[in-house]
């Protein structure tokens, strides 16, 4: 397995999970969880906190319940995370819990983000739990994303 190419192709489809929450009137963030060892998707999802009126919402979170509850377990082990923003503490702490292997982001999030921006959730000695961590694939494209978004939501 090519891992660069699997990384691009599977950033590739949470942008336009992204695009779907755009669409929706949602912040922009796609999310899904991949099984290497059985080389299939198993959970997918968007950012939908506001359609939800769940705070929590956030497109990791909804992927992560997903998972769970196709696989049965609350314990991701082996899985793959890929998101397209940089995930927040709230979010880096439901990865820590269910045991994600690797998590791939692409846009770092200097104001929210908690993995190589922040509080650097990882990297604290009260965190059980450190995945594999892929930043930046397709950052660019995740970033203009998110920043077309804002420049219409500020000019509304």
């Amino acid at each position: 397995m090519d891992t660069e190419k699997l990384d691009l192709r599977l950033m590739s489809r949470t942008l336009q999970l992204a695009q779907g929450a755009k669409t929706a009137g949602e912040v922009p963030v796609g999310a899904l969880i991949y099984d290497p060892v059985h080389e299939n998707i198993i959970a997918e999802a968007a950012n939908a906190p506001i359609a939800s009126h769940d705070p929590t919402a956030h497109a990791e979170i909804l992927a992560i319940r997903a998972a769970a509850k196709t696989l049965g377990n609350y314990r991701l082990g082996g899985l793959w995370l890929y998101v397209t923003l940089e995930p927040c503490a709230m979010c880096a702490g439901a990865i820590a819990q269910a045991r994600i292997a690797r998590l791939i982001f692409g846009a770092s999030d200097t104001k929210g983000g908690a993995v190589i921006s922040g509080t650097r959730f990882f990297d604290q000695p009260t965190c059980h739990w450190r995945p594999e961590i892929t930043p930046g694939v397709l950052a660019d494209e995740g970033a203009a994303l998110l920043k077309a978004f804002f420049k219409v939501r500020r000019k509304s």
